[in-house]
This record gives C-alpha cells, sequence and structure tokens, in this order.
C-alpha cells in the first residue's frame, strides 16, 4: 500500500522558517517523483516544488524560488522541503504526493496520483 506521510507543520512568524517532512513507503522510491502542493483557502492546489527521485532533477514555483529547498533521502525514503524566509502568503494546507518519475518538471497536481493526509503551515504577520 501507498503511503505519504506529512509532518513539520506549524505557526512560524512572518521571516522564520520551517521544515517539512514526507516519508514514503510501500513503493520504490527511487523510481517516482515527489512533490510538494498547496492549498489556501477558497484557492486551487498549486504545485510547490518537486523532486525526481530517480535523476535528482527539480521544479519550484516562482514564488518560492530562493526560499524554498527540496531534498530527498533514498535511504529513508523521505522527501523534505526546507521552507526559509516564510511570508504571510505561504500559508496553506500542505501535501506531498506522488508522480511519475518525470513529471517533476512540470510539478501539477494533476500528474500526481497518491497523496498524503497534509500539514498546514500558518504564517503570521
Amino acid at each position: 500500500e501507498v503511503q505519504l506521510v506529512e509532518s513539520g507543520g506549524g505557526l512560524v512568524q512572518a521571516g522564520g522558517s520551517l521544515r517539512l517532512s514526507c516519508a514514503a513507503s510501500g513503493f520504490t522510491f527511487d523510481d517516482y517523483a515527489i512533490g510538494w502542493f498547496r492549498q489556501a483557502p477558497g484557492k486551487e492546489r498549486e504545485g510547490v516544488s518537486c523532486i525526481g527521485n530517480s535523476d535528482g532533477g527539480t521544479y519550484y514555483a516562482d514564488s518560492v524560488k530562493g526560499r524554498f529547498t527540496i531534498s530527498s533521502d533514498s535511504a529513508k525514503n523521505t522527501v523534505y522541503l526546507q521552507m526559509n524566509s516564510l511570508k504571510p502568503e505561504d500559508t496553506a494546507d500542505y501535501y506531498c504526493a506522488r508522480g511519475g518519475s518525470y513529471y517533476y518538471t512540470r510539478c501539477r497536481p494533476d500528474d500526481f496520483a497518491s497523496w498524503g493526509q497534509g500539514t498546514q503551515v500558518t504564517v503570521s504577520s
């Protein structure tokens, strides 16, 4: 059974940092891309950052470039999202998801079929 479990969300002041973790199980980790997506109230789910575990390629949304870093630890089957210089507009529920190997290149929610339960990130001003 494919499982993705997010952790690390919380409340932080603007300018602060959080690190999200996505622990994966039930599949061959290196064969898939893992993505981080977020959904704010009243907004559509959007791709934040994705990584291809087969080639290490990454994608970042323009809104997070230079502030967020995605990384993958195949020994732990875990993908991390380091979020620095957080802004109130980063407030959302964050989800990790599994997609085909090269779907990280466009990081679109529709391309990712298996999802975690989400973790909430709140950035206060």
